[in-house]
């Protein structure tokens, strides 16, 4: 499919979205037309006030803090769980005493833990960059395990007999297994740094844009909330579509890449 094709059509699904909305609000199909536009807003207040939020400059201070939280969580997070990913994959017998912990970590909720994190870090960056980089890492953390789980023994088997040792496997076969794992579980950690960054804000913050939606949903201006979603939504779009440059360039080796036209 050529890539002017599949824009048309992604262009499609939201301007009938967009159509969908603004027959519910615009009609009386579930009742007054006031009280639909009032918990549903309309999709030409919310455009109109993200454009005037872009292109003011109060909304780049918060956008700035809401970056600075989900690129700390998204790096630190990432970072931690490609390094344990590896060692424990590695190591049977480590994985195997910590991996009742590991679950039982994974499957805290969040949400528990956030006013835990600002009683410890403060209501600053650092409880959210937290916050983000529990959601982060346990991603990262099976996907890169699972990756180097999954090499073949008989790639092992002949990297041996060729004479590798564990330095030169690692670079060779280890990683560029886990590689295409690892990509995978970063296009999914991308959103959940930012959902990190924003709940963390949300929950206490003086600034941010979790922070603005929040200021917004204390008064029922609906449209600021919708309007916050939309500029999050452009937000978590530009840092995937920076990950996947980064993977395109790193994974450019593999074969059977298909590449849209």
């Amino acid at each position: 499919m050529s890539r002017i094709k599949l824009f048309v059509l992604q262009i499609m699904v939201m301007v009938v979205c967009l159509a969908i909305w603004h027959v519910v609000t615009a009609y009386p199909i579930f009742g007054d037309v006031r009280t639909s536009q009032f918990f549903f807003s309309t999709p030409w207040a919310v455009i109109s006030r993200t454009w005037t939020q872009l292109t003011g400059g109060e909304i780049y201070y918060h956008l700035g803090i809401t970056l600075l939280e989900t690129v700390l969580a998204f790096v630190i997070g990432s970072a931690a769980g490609v390094f344990f990913g590896f060692t424990f994959a590695r190591r049977e017998l480590l994985a195997a005493v910590f991996d009742p912990y590991i679950k039982a970590a994974n499957a805290l909720p969040r949400v528990v833990l956030a006013p835990i994190f600002a009683l410890w870090f403060g209501l600053g960056i650092w409880s959210k960059v937290a916050l983000g980089f529990t959601l982060v890492f346990f991603i990262v953390f099976f996907n890169v395990y699972q990756g180097v789980r999954e090499v073949s023994p008989t790639v092992l088997a002949n990297a041996r007999m060729l004479g590798m040792n564990e330095r030169q496997l690692f670079r060779h076969v280890y990683w560029p297994a886990a590689m295409t794992w690892m990509f995978s579980s970063l296009h999914t950690s991308v959103g959940f740094a930012l959902v990190g960054a924003v709940v963390g804000e949300y929950l206490g913050s003086s600034a941010g844009l979790g922070y603005k939606i929040h200021e917004a949903e204390s008064v029922f201006d609906v449209t600021g909330v919708f309007s916050g979603m939309v500029i999050l939504a452009i937000f978590v779009i530009a840092i995937d579509s920076l990950v996947t440059l980064v993977e395109k360039r790193l994974l450019v080796w593999r074969p059977g890449q298909s590449t849209t036209t």
